[in-house]
């Protein structure tokens, strides 16, 4: 079981904490993948500095209790560096639609700093919007909000991270065993497995010799390991999220967000229900 009870004396009954059974070489496997494929686009340490400016960019536009002046031109900008968002939430790109996003984002950020509260919060922003397949952006629009805004508190917690309906994601692709592509792995999409997961990466790379901006590290190897995965699907529907990949570090930046902007331009990957690209007028993350 992914959690388990354990008995502390008495008829009480204690929790554990959700356990993850991660694959040590397929951890070994995508890092170096990772660290190689960097190397060819100027070293890990640039991508750690690109994740950790985005996070900069979250905080000043909803650190603070800032959200509740959130613009529109704010929020588009928030969703140029959100990929699987981007794509969806054209229809609420409006006055009605910032109402409706910027009353859920004080649900969600309300009490933030007490993460005994996630769980719910994060329902109760997923609550605001159906809960159809066109709507699947929704959670993972919340999930990269806590994320962004408090990234020591939050880790990555995205569909693509880890998506107990769907059973895929970066933990199904680091579970250890002999026949994870037949099994339902036990574990819930909840917070606390989400940093269970950051915990045993972080462990991980520190065992590895990696010892500053292990958060940004964490994200970026996340990201290697789904982006392989990815890859691996050919021409699957996972093509429609991610397209085609011109170059090794393609996906990788896509699933983190970062290259919402478009090479040699302020014109970014977002675009209005009309079809419009969204223009960026802060460019400190243009390529």
């Amino acid at each position: 079981m992914a959690t388990l009870l354990k008995r502390f004396g008495g008829n009480t009954d204690v929790p554990e904490r959700v356990q993850l059974e991660l694959s040590g070489s397929v951890l070994s496997n995508a890092f170096q993948s990772l660290i190689t494929t960097c190397d060819e686009f100027g070293g890990i340490e640039r991508f750690a500095q690109a994740v950790s400016l985005k996070s900069t960019l979250f905080k000043d536009a909803l650190a603070d209790n800032k959200v509740q002046d959130l613009d529109l031109e704010a929020l588009m900008g928030l969703c140029t560096f959100m990929s699987t968002v981007r794509r969806r939430i054209a229809p609420y790109l409006d006055s009605d639609g910032l109402t409706r996003i910027r009353s859920a984002l004080v649900l969600l950020l309300d009490g933030a700093s007490d993460t005994s509260t996630t769980d719910r919060r994060w329902k109760a922003f997923c609550d605001n919007f159906p809960s159809d397949r066109h709507h699947r952006w929704v959670r993972d629009f919340a999930a990269e909000i806590l994320h962004g805004t408090d990234p020591e508190r939050y880790p990555l917690m995205g569909r693509w991270v880890w998506d107990a309906g769907s059973n895929t994601g970066v933990v199904r692709e680091i579970w250890h065993g002999d026949n994870v592509d037949h099994m339902t792995i036990p574990v819930p999409d909840q917070y606390e497995t989400y940093v269970v997961l950051r915990e045993e990466l972080s462990q991980f790379l520190t065992s590895n010799g990696i010892f500053q901006n292990v958060l940004e590290y964490v994200d970026l190897l996340c990201a290697r390991i789904y982006s392989d995965y990815i890859n691996a699907q050919g021409g699957s529907y996972l093509k429609a999220d991610f397209t085609s990949e011109a170059d090794p570090m393609e996906h990788t930046r896509r699933i983190l967000g970062l290259d919402g902007v478009k090479n040699g331009s302020s014109r970014t990957r977002l675009k209005s229900i009309d079809g419009e690209s969204f223009v960026l007028d802060d460019t400190r993350l243009l390529n």
